[in-house]
């Protein structure tokens, strides 16, 4: 029996870390320092700070918002 595959923003997490080196609980913890804040102002500051690409900073962003939301 397999487990699910990863869906959603999850599914790049292991390539946010190989990439930009540093786990996913702190590009989170990053994220949730800067909250409340717009959702497209936290992905420009990954972008701009941290030199993420685009798609990676949105996945983190709409993990971390989702994750405030519950």
């Amino acid at each position: 029996m397999s487990a699910e595959p990863i869906k959603g923003p999850a599914s790049y997490f292991p390539s946010i870390e190989k990439t930009y080196g540093r786990p996913i609980g702190e590009w989170q913890e990053i994220v949730r320092k800067r909250l409340p804040a717009k959702h497209m102002d936290l992905v420009a500051m990954l972008k701009a700070d941290h030199g993420m690409g685009h798609g990676h900073a949105n996945a983190i962003v709409a993990h971390v918002l989702a994750a405030e939301r519950k």
